[in-house]
């Protein structure tokens, strides 16, 4: 909300190759109006007039006056340079499936804009700011998600982005979904007719794959955090013991993720009276899966910052081809289409969220074994005629395992395509895409493991029916309270079996905030931008 005048959007300047994580979700997020930044137009005019001089010579150059792909040693006429290029978008439109989340797709317009305006792809400033222009009033391409294999970049699903650009293909509009040339009109544009080169320099590039990626990511970050909240509502539940996350143990070994999780989860429990109240209760080692939280965590959270600043440095590239050099005025064919960066990226965030979610799912494990948790079993007082939670373990569990499956590398598979003239690719847009369902499963199996360590420690706060209020019981942390109150905000206490369904959802949903404690938050990854 801009302060001058409450009801206006907030105003974002994207500057071309410094564009930054926090921004990338403020884009995500929606309720912004995004203009690029002046400078940049200068830039793009100079590469255009590269383009036009290369047009108005004769030269032949791949991609503005020839065919393409397989095609490129065909030579194409003047007069058949528009429809060349008109041609090229209508053809690669070809994607299926379910159309492209709106935040997916405000990222895909802000990344494309972004990508043209570095001044390396020959294009019309007017098509940028088109790209905004329609981000900017929530008109936003369909987008169908499945069609791209990542090189020459997402192809298929940057056409139908590039249809409504000329009039063509749908867009959805105030929630109606209308044909491109009615788009284009909601925001005072006509279609545009294509320039050499325009059609391609649209079509090629990472920006779906890397809008995909960067979406998992900033969701993976939300249940990143809740996982280290969940982890610490089961040590408290069972009374672990806080040794292991002691810093000098986490310094000696010198791995930056671990440090920082261990001082995290220190901060979340710093002011417990739970801890300090059992120093002698025999408890000599926990289980891997509440001893190791720093250790696994922690290399989830490097894995988090790697692909963080890979897909950060991608949403700023020029990753069209050919490239326009306007120094030496060159137009130089090269492979920066090939979203392999991407691919691993998303690859990495797959087998954090895997871990995350393993890990919590052997904790809630855990908290229903009496054996190990000293809690009653299945976390229900009357356990037998009541299952308490031992269905949602298997719920858990299953979610796990269906993760470990989808975590196997995207980027691995490859076949070719475009008469073996596309021999490699990158797969990266599956890679990307996979993360949503993981990152659902991930914040399910949080969430669940929430409910139930808030379960375990509410059997010192909640009386069973009929008994005398229990004996003052001890405080966890100022920041475990607070979780524990937003959880019980969201959930009641489970005295007997009931529709546990609409609970777990209420969970999946706590999993995926952004509002966590500001020793969590200043860790990951789009904290720094």
């Amino acid at each position: 909300m801009n302060p001058a005048n409450p009801s206006a959007p907030d105003v974002l300047v994207l500057r071309p190759g410094h564009v930054s994580l926090a921004e990338l979700r403020r884009i995500q997020a929606g309720g912004v109006h995004l203009r690029l930044d002046p400078a940049a137009q200068a830039g793009m005019l100079a590469a255009q007039a590269t383009v036009q001089r290369i047009v108005d010579e004769d030269q032949v150059v791949y991609g503005i006056n020839t065919g393409f792909g397989k095609l490129a040693s065909t030579r194409i006429a003047h007069d058949h340079l528009a429809d060349l290029q008109r041609n090229l978008v209508l053809s690669h439109s070809v994607g299926t499936g379910e159309p492209l989340p709106d935040p997916v797709v405000r990222m895909v317009l802000a990344t494309k804009a972004v990508s043209l305006a570095r001044g390396h792809s020959g294009v019309r400033p007017a098509l940028a700011d088109a790209l905004l222009a329609l981000a900017n009033a929530d008109v936003l391409p369909v987008i169908p998600a499945k069609g791209s294999v990542g090189a020459s970049g997402d192809l298929a699903p940057l056409a139908h982005l590039a249809c409504v650009l000329i009039g063509e293909g749908q867009a959805r509009v105030q929630g109606r979904v209308v044909p491109g040339r009615e788009a284009m009109a909601a925001v005072g544009l006509d279609p545009f007719v294509l320039g050499p080169k325009e059609g391609l320099a649209l079509l090629n590039g990472t920006q779906v794959s890397t809008a995909l990626a960067l979406a998992g990511l900033f969701d993976a970050e939300s249940v990143f955090a809740a996982g280290l909240v969940s982890g610490a509502l089961t040590l408290e539940a069972i009374k672990g013991s806080v040794k292991p996350f002691d810093a000098r143990i986490h310094e000696a070994r010198g791995q930056a993720g671990q440090i920082a999780v261990a001082a995290a989860v220190r901060a979340l429990l710093e002011g417990s009276a739970i801890d300090p109240s059992h120093p002698h209760c025999g408890r000599v080692q926990d289980p891997y899966s509440i001893r190791c939280v720093p250790q696994v965590m922690g290399a989830c959270l490097d894995n988090l910052q790697h692909a963080a600043r890979v897909l950060r440095i991608e949403a700023n590239a020029a990753s069209d081809n050919p490239l326009v050099f306007t120094d030496t005025a060159e137009v130089i064919s090269g492979g920066n289409f090939h979203a392999e960066p991407v691919a691993f990226a998303a690859d990495i965030v797959a087998l954090a969220l895997a871990e995350i979610g393993a890990i919590a799912e052997r904790r809630l494990a855990l908290l229903l074994d009496p054996g190990l948790s000293g809690l009653p079993a299945f976390l229900v007082r009357e356990s037998g005629v009541n299952s308490g939670f031992m269905i949602a373990q298997v719920t858990a569990a299953a979610l796990a395992a269906e993760n470990q499956c989808l975590a196997h590398p995207s980027s691995v598979t490859s076949l070719p395509t475009s008469a073996n003239q596309e021999d490699h690719v990158s797969m990266a847009t599956y890679g990307a895409r996979r993360l949503a369902d993981m990152v659902r499963n991930t914040a399910v199996i949080v969430g669940i493991e929430a409910m139930a360590a808030a379960q375990g420690i509410d059997f010192d706060r909640v009386p069973a029916p009929g008994a005398a209020p229990p004996a003052p019981w001890l405080k966890s942390s100022p920041p475990i309270e607070a979780q524990l109150a937003a959880i019980r905000a969201r959930v009641a206490f489970l005295e007997r079996d009931r529709y546990l369904a609409p609970d777990i959802e209420a969970m999946r949903l706590w999993a995926l905030r952004t509002c966590w404690p500001e020793t969590l938050r200043r860790i990951l990854p789009s904290s720094a931008g």
